[in-house]
C-alpha cells in the first residue's frame, strides 16, 4: 500500500489529481478501523493530517468556513456558541483520544449513515466545498450523500471545508445508543430553529441509507407556527403540534434491522427524539436564547 503525505493544499489536490483511487484521510479514526479489521485495503493512503490549511476555520459574517481537518475537540471548545448543535454532537462522538483524531471533514467523507456530525449539518443548511486542481465547488449538504457511504465528490476533488451559517435561533441534537457517546448511533436527530426565515431545519441519522432531512416535517412546522402567531409571541407549544411533529420526523425515515437495533426501534426513537429537540429548542426560544 503506497502513503502519500503531502504538506501543502497545493500539492495535497496534485496528489490527488495523480492519484484518485487513494483513500483520504485526515484523522483516520474510521480508515484505520476498516484496515486493521481487514475490511478494506486500498491502493494508496493519502495522509492529509500534515497540510494545515485544513485545520483552520474562518468567519465571515454570520458564515463559518470549517476546515476539513478542523478536529472534534476543537469544534467543542472553539466553536460551541457559534455552531451549538455541531458542538453538541461532537461531544457525543467516542472518546476523547478519538475526538482529539477525529473531524467533521473526514466524517463527511466516510459518509457513513451513522455519522454523528451529519444530522446538525444538515439541520444547519451547510454546504460542502469540494476542490480539485480545477477549481473549488459547494454543494448543499442535502444532496452530497449519494448512497451507503458514497458522496458527491468526483474522484479528483478532496473535501477542503464545510460552510455552516452561525444560526439565529436554538439548536439540539440527540442520538440513542447503547450509551451516549463511544458508540455508533442507533438512531440520531438534529433541529434547528431558524426564526429570522421563520423555517424549521431537521437531519437524521442512522435511520436511512443515507443522512436525511425530514422536508415534509419541516414544511409543516414550520407553517404551523406561522398559523399560530408563535414565532412572533415565542408563546407554549400545543402538545398535538410536537407529537404531529414527531410523527412526520418518523414517516421521513426508512431505517433496517440489524445488529445494533430494529427497524420499529429506530422509528419509535425518531419521534421521541423530534419531540425533544423541539420541546427543549423552543423553550430556549421563548425564553430569548438563541
Amino acid at each position: 500500500m503506497e502513503f502519500l503525505a503531502p504538506t501543502t493544499w497545493a500539492d495535497a489536490l496534485a496528489v490527488r489529481q495523480e492519484h484518485p483511487d487513494a483513500l483520504a484521510l485526515t484523522g483516520g479514526t474510521d480508515v484505520m478501523v476498516e484496515i486493521n479489521f481487514d475490511m478494506r485495503r486500498p491502493p494508496a493512503l493519502l495522509d492529509l493530517t500534515g497540510v494545515r490549511e485544513l485545520s483552520d476555520w474562518s468567519r465571515d459574517g454570520d458564515v463559518v468556513r470549517l476546515g476539513a481537518g478542523v478536529t472534534y475537540t476543537r469544534v467543542i471548545e472553539e466553536l460551541g456558541d457559534v455552531l451549538p448543535g455541531l458542538a453538541m454532537a461532537a461531544r457525543t462522538v467516542g472518546s476523547p483520544q478519538i475526538r482529539n483524531r477525529g473531524t467533521v471533514g473526514g466524517n463527511l467523507g466516510a459518509a457513513s449513515p451513522a455519522g454523528d456530525s451529519h444530522p446538525p449539518l444538515l439541520a444547519g443548511g451547510a454546504e460542502v466545498e469540494l476542490a480539485s486542481v480545477e477549481g473549488t465547488r459547494t454543494v448543499p449538504i442535502e444532496e452530497f450523500y449519494t448512497g451507503v457511504k458514497q458522496h458527491a465528490g468526483r474522484p479528483d476533488e478532496l473535501i477542503s471545508a464545510i460552510l455552516v451559517r452561525s444560526p439565529s435561533g436554538p439548536q439540539q441534537f440527540s442520538k440513542i445508543g447503547t450509551r451516549n457517546a463511544m458508540v455508533i448511533s442507533v438512531s440520531a436527530f438534529g433541529l434547528a430553529l431558524h426564526p429570522d426565515e421563520q423555517r424549521i431545519g431537521t437531519g437524521i441519522g442512522s435511520a436511512a441509507p443515507t443522512p436525511r432531512r425530514a422536508v415534509e416535517a419541516e414544511s409543516f412546522l414550520s407553517s404551523a407556527l406561522d398559523d399560530l402567531g408563535l414565532w412572533e409571541s415565542r408563546g407554549a407549544l400545543p402538545d398535538s403540534l410536537t407529537r404531529e411533529f414527531g410523527d412526520r420526523v418518523k414517516a421521513a425515515a426508512s431505517p433496517i434491522d440489524d445488529v445494533r437495533g430494529t427497524a420499529a426501534y429506530r422509528l419509535h426513537s425518531l419521534a421521541v427524539m423530534a419531540r425533544r429537540t423541539l420541546t427543549w429548542a423552543w423553550a430556549d426560544y421563548a425564553g430569548g436564547i438563541t
